[in-house]
């Protein structure tokens, strides 16, 4: 786009490009068939009379356990934190004393099938490389270091940006305006020439509002919007892949302005 248009589009990364909740929701589905609970079966069944029923159960739980969870890297790491989900889980189902190691064994197997699941769709990667011919795009995404550097490696999508932000390496994590201005000092560019695309109106609207960005982008799949929609999002869009129609809308509004303003300006 020109000097009044958009130079740059910043993209979250979970639930935005990939579909993280699915991946999880697979590898949870996927545990109970999988050789952890078959390698410590004669444990659980010999001394807890564990079957498949009880390992469904522990899964529901640890899957409730993630949706509310609440870390805080200063007081404990995500892998503490998860094999913590998985033991309490295992613990609450089957009773007796805490199995430390079968949590362990069993949030690694959770996590590396999730990451196996985790996938930047072939549609969503040409996108990003034909956005990229003419506008800067960038990676921010808020969450533990670890865990959110692990999703970058595994769904491969670091030769589609020109940088990566991650919340968790940063002072202050979305919807703080300094992150996004970070952004924008890496990239060289000024928040009114920059986008954020994004499915959280917490986090990804709200930042990209408070940062005085040119224009924020919601992803809401369902396309149902909350009765008291707040923060307003500029645009709205069922899929990342209707983002070049947006662009382009924007960038006709632009054009259309300053043709407005030549012909006032002549009309003067």
């Amino acid at each position: 786009m020109g000097p009044h248009g958009v130079k740059a589009v910043f993209f979250d990364l979970d639930n935005t490009l990939v579909d993280t909740a699915a991946a999880g929701r697979r590898a949870i589905e996927e545990v109970p068939r999988l050789c952890s609970f078959r390698r410590g079966a004669a444990t659980l069944q010999s001394k807890h009379r564990y079957g498949e029923g009880e390992a469904r159960a522990v899964c529901d739980k640890v899957q409730a356990k993630l949706l509310k969870e609440c870390h805080d890297p200063a007081k404990m790491c995500i892998t503490d934190l998860r094999i913590s989900h998985w033991e309490e889980a295992i613990q609450e189902t089957i009773g007796g004393e805490a199995n430390r190691d079968l949590a362990a064994e069993c949030y690694y197997l959770w996590k590396t099938t999730r990451l196996q699941h985790l996938t930047l769709a072939e549609d969503t990667r040409a996108m990003l490389t034909e956005l990229r011919k003419g506008l800067r795009l960038l990676l921010l995404t808020n969450g533990d270091r670890q865990t959110q550097r692990e999703k970058i490696e595994a769904c491969a999508c670091q030769p589609y940006f020109d940088a990566i932000v991650v919340g968790g390496e940063q002072k202050e994590e979305k919807p703080a305006p300094s992150i996004f201005h970070y952004c924008c000092d890496l990239l060289g560019v000024r928040p009114a020439e920059c986008v954020m695309v994004g499915d959280s109106l917490d986090t990804d609207i709200q930042g990209g509002l408070n940062a005085g960005l040119k224009a924020t982008v919601w992803i809401n799949k369902a396309m149902t919007a909350p009765v008291d929609t707040s923060p307003v999002p500029h645009y709205i869009i069922s899929s990342v892949l209707e983002l070049p129609a947006v662009l382009q809308k924007m960038e006709h509004n632009v054009n259309a302005k300053l043709e407005a303003d030549h012909m006032a300006s002549s009309d003067e």
